[in-house]
């Protein structure tokens, strides 16, 4: 899904931006300062600042104004700063770019937390990832996370999680509704796995 590429894409690039990126330069002058800001402090912070970088272009290039730029900028890293305090310092940048995209699917922090546990084969990110993209697919908050926590529970691979999605997805394309439709796949997932 796009999701995953986007938090990949955004977690493997370099780490070399900063305020004075010139890719910034065709934002207003008032919104290359304000988004400027924003990126120094995330950097300070220990922040992920490309992904700040990737939305004022995503603004830029679909014609948003500077306050709109600024202010979806702004809330990226309230986001990566929520994610942080609810992973911990520990936590990597595509674990923590995750959690921000997962924040936005509107995912409770302490429903994160849950899923933080360890599990072999199975990354947090791609996690992360899936919970909030079942939650786009139209599968309430709850029911996500309760399915998501079911699968790292029973110590599934990463494979799982992609393939529960994508049938998820294919299901409500064929007519399923989005809840029920996760429930049977992940018992399905489980007795395969035998969880």
């Amino acid at each position: 899904m796009k999701s995953l590429v986007l938090v990949l894409a955004f977690a493997s690039l370099a780490t070399g931006a900063h305020a004075q990126d010139a890719r910034l330069a065709r934002l207003p002058a008032d919104a290359r300062n304000a988004v400027g800001e924003v990126i120094d402090s995330a950097r300070v912070a220990g922040l992920p600042h490309e992904p700040l970088v990737q939305k004022a272009l995503e603004g830029l290039s679909k014609g948003a104004d500077g306050a709109r730029i600024v202010g979806a900028v702004q809330r990226l890293a309230d986001r990566l700063r929520m994610a942080r305090a609810t992973l911990g310092d520990g936590a990597s940048e595509t674990e923590l770019v995750s959690a921000a995209a997962a924040l936005y699917a509107g995912v409770e922090p302490d429903a994160i937390r849950r899923l933080t546990r360890p599990s072999p084969g199975a990354s947090l990110a791609l996690r992360l990832v899936v919970l909030a993209d079942l939650i786009y697919l139209g599968v309430a908050h709850d029911t996500a996370a309760a399915r998501i926590n079911d699968l790292v529970t029973a110590g599934v691979r990463d494979e799982d999680y992609v393939t529960l999605r994508d049938r998820v997805r294919d299901d409500v394309r064929g007519g399923a509704e989005p809840g029920p439709a996760t429930t049977l796949r992940v018992r399905a997932l489980l007795t395969r796995s035998g969880g």
